[in-house]
């Protein structure tokens, strides 16, 4: 067997089901064995959309997917999927050749790229080696949720695996570790004399074992409960879902601001507490203390001063913590009659009153956000694109649980989000898929449109389109600038007649009626749908007002 067969092969014997990717030369026979053994490969029309795709459909299923991406040109293209990947801990294994004589048109020095964007280089080294190469960086992947660049040299693809080459075996992954005995009963103790504690979970705790422990351990102390952004949903019908704040940081409702900044105990499961949690650290008062719990020892304190940080993992801890905790009276801390009562009328940012700003052919993207809230059915999945709209769809759409909003927004780049929504809708195709994207975006990663109209997928995309970019505009735009805006703003694009000229169903939206079509495309989705949303430009949201100037 050559090693491009064995590659493909191997992967799928450990588990590896679903690949995305751009085929050229140099990974076309790695794929096809791939495929062969029996996963599934999706095929963007950019290297990019594929990463992205690949990123959003590992966070989604839990499951260590593919990138296979041709050497040199075809892993540059990327590049910025693959830094987004990195930056959130995706296990995502990106399979590339590589051209390693440099005076080959594609050779680039791959292993500094990956390094440079904070993935993990690995090579295929020979023959000999190829079982055993592939199966490290799978259990890099798998076990220490990383992302991993494996490098194939064309060269060695063509070679021979040796009839008396090892087949590595899987060996159970290692337990996560517990806390140090005297660190558990050091937070049980703040735990104890805390009145107004509160628990954010973030990335590190996106999982129903680590939600339901964190829920437990926030009831038996009395803490309000909290996520950060791309953990929103993970209390949904959980014990204790009524004390849940939503989302911590710049998409805080004021309520949620409020009571997070009246806090006297912080605590950050699997959750890095960084400015965009913490808006900036105006969220933890100067006398509040403040608790880490991570797996990554670098994790702690990485992003701020902290009074206690506890390495072990997030489900052991809040057990270990709870148990301290069980002989003593449970504490009602920030649980009062007033607290509850407030968090029923204002929880939510739907719940939030607002001025329509609806009017002279636009639409306000709260006003257009709360419609399809209602409209939508409750088991869906939104992926969302970066920019000033962003806001919107993230706190006005409900999720269903934690894996209902595909965040990739770790590197904050614009254009990912139609190939997030593609890679989630894969992942749980029981659910409707909704990608929320601004026009500058939606036209940046426009080409993979017609990959999910290939697909046949049910998709509800929906354009926030200002013809601007947004962010900057409103940043840029004040007027004691008197900023030249000519470089951020655009005529308006027909949107709508791109996306059917993809052969989508599509929607020009300019007030709440115009949405009224959606009802019979929802009964029977047969192919993605396109709102080409004409929103209000006027002035920037609130997250935005809240971001910039730092």
């Amino acid at each position: 067997m050559l090693v491009r067969e064995a590659i493909g092969r191997e992967l799928h014997r450990l588990g590896v089901r679903t690949a995305f990717g751009v085929v050229g030369s140099g990974n076309f026979h790695v794929t096809g064995a791939l495929v062969a053994a029996g996963a599934r490969f999706v095929a963007a029309r950019h290297e990019g959309g594929a990463a992205v795709m690949a990123d959003a459909h590992a966070r989604t299923s839990g499951e260590v997917t593919v990138l296979t991406v041709h050497q040199g040109c075809g892993y540059t293209n990327s590049l910025t999927g693959v830094a987004e990947a990195a930056k959130s801990r995706t296990p995502l294994l990106v399979v590339t050749a590589e051209a390693t004589e440099r005076t080959s048109n594609f050779h680039v020095d791959q292993p500094a790229l990956a390094e440079g964007v904070g993935a993990v280089s690995a090579r295929v080294r020979s023959a000999r080696t190829a079982l055993d190469d592939v199966t490290r960086a799978f259990r890099l992947c798998a076990e220490e949720r990383r992302t991993v660049v494996l490098n194939v040299p064309i060269d060695v693809q063509d070679e021979a695996v040796p009839e008396d080459a090892v087949v590595p075996r899987r060996r159970p992954a290692p337990g996560l570790p517990r806390p140090a005995a005297a660190d558990a009963e050091d937070f049980a103790e703040l735990l104890r004399r805390a009145q107004r504690p509160v628990f954010v979970a973030g990335r590190g705790a996106r999982s129903g074992a680590a939600g339901e422990a964190i829920a437990a351990l926030a009831e038996r102390s009395g803490a309000l409960l909290a996520t950060s952004a791309v953990a929103r949903g993970l209390f949904n019908g959980r014990p204790g879902e009524e004390w849940c704040l939503d989302v911590a940081g710049g998409f805080s409702t004021p309520l949620a601001a409020e009571l997070i900044s009246g806090a006297d105990l912080i605590v950050g499961w699997g959750c890095a507490l960084n400015m965009w949690t913490m808006r900036h650290g105006s969220l933890i008062s100067d006398t509040a203390k403040v608790v880490q719990v991570d797996v990554d020892r670098d994790a702690l304190g990485r992003t701020r001063d902290i009074d206690l940080g506890l390495w072990g993992g997030v489900t052991e801890t809040a057990h270990e913590v709870t148990a301290l905790l069980a002989d003593g009276p449970g504490a009602s801390g920030y649980r009062t009659p007033d607290v509850a009562k407030r968090l029923a009328v204002e929880g939510s940012w739907t719940q939030v009153p607002f001025e329509d700003g609806t009017g002279g052919g636009r639409i306000d993207p709260r006003t257009l956000t709360r419609a399809l809230n209602g409209m939508l059915p409750a088991e869906r999945t939104v992926a969302v694109d970066s920019g000033n709209f962003m806001g919107y769809p993230s706190m006005y759409l409900d999720v269903p649980d934690q894996y209902g909003l595909c965040f990739t927004q770790a590197f904050q780049s614009i254009g990912l989000g139609l190939s997030t929504a593609i890679g989630a809708a894969l992942a749980r195709p029981e659910r409707l898929p909704v990608a929320a994207c601004g026009d500058g975006g939606f036209l940046m990663g426009v080409s993979e449109l017609e990959t999910a109209v290939r697909l046949g997928l049910p998709l509800l995309v929906v354009v926030y389109n200002d013809a601007m970019y947004g962010a900057e505009v409103h940043h840029f735009g004040h007027p004691a600038e008197a900023a030249d805006l000519s470089t951020v703003t655009f005529p308006d694009t027909d949107i709508a007649a791109l996306a059917r000229g993809h052969g989508c169903a599509a929607l020009t939206v300019t007030g709440p009626k115009d949405l009224a079509p959606l009802t019979e495309w929802l009964a029977a989705p047969d192919r993605p749908m396109v709102i080409d949303a004409k929103t209000t430009r006027d002035e920037g949201s609130w997250w935005l007002q809240e971001a910039f100037g730092h």
